[in-house]
């Protein structure tokens, strides 16, 4: 169940899950029943702020302290959730895009002298995936579908053709991922297995659906 209330999105897992992310609340390996993403503007973020401890108190104040958390500048009611089932297996993918801040992997863009726009939240454009797959994995597992989830991701940014000076852009400076799984001993969910696929085609399928949406609204007004 995906729950609105701005400025928060609460994706719950229906149970507790094994969840691996580098959300900056609860990066690594965890435990948790809840993805949740964060609605944040350029303001929220001054460059003294100790960001952990704000997003810290913001959890707690929600109710859900130990969910792993996902700081987005893009409106929260601009999330895209896709479906897929490969087998077995079923996942369920829920994105946030912007592209403010893409770059091509391997490359940093030169934005000196800029005109951010603040409204936008230019600086923290991002993409943001939570996804849920019920197929038990063990953490080598995790870690193999972790892959295929940012490989998705990557193909689906590609697909969008963001042009940048350095190339077309395969995300952006401060992209995240969370993926939860039932705890398992599978240790394995390549693109040969009926996880990956399953993985691969949810995330791929949100993530280019939340980037179309990005270059027809708020990519049009920067300009592409």
């Amino acid at each position: 169940m995906i729950v609105l209330d701005r400025p928060w999105l609460s994706f719950d897992l229906g149970v507790e899950m094994t969840v691996l992310s580098w959300t900056v609340n609860r990066p690594g390996f965890v435990r948790g029943r809840h993805l949740i993403w964060r609605e944040i503007r350029n303001a929220d973020l001054p460059p003294d702020l100790n960001v952990k401890a704000w997003l810290d108190a913001e959890t707690a104040r929600l109710g859900k302290p130990d969910a792993p958390c996902l700081l987005t500048s893009r409106r929260l009611d601009a999330f895209v959730r896709h479906d897929a089932r490969e087998g077995t297996v079923a996942a369920c993918a829920v994105a946030t895009v912007g592209l403010s801040n893409a770059e091509r992997v391997g490359t940093r863009t030169d934005r000196t002298g800029r005109n951010w726009d603040l409204d936008l939240g230019a600086h923290y454009g991002t993409v943001n995936v939570g996804v849920r797959v019920d197929h038990p994995l063990s953490r080598a597992g995790m870690l193999e579908a972790l892959s295929i989830v940012t490989e998705a991701r990557t193909a689906a940014i590609l697909d969008a053709q963001v042009h940048l000076p350095t190339g077309l852009a395969t995300g952006t400076g401060t992209d995240c991922i969370a993926i939860a799984a039932p705890e398992g001993v599978d240790d394995y969910a390549g693109l040969h297995t009926d996880c990956g696929v399953a993985l691969g085609r949810a995330v791929y399928g949100a993530v280019l659906a939340g980037a179309r949406d990005w270059q027809s609204t708020v990519g049009l007004i920067r300009g592409g």
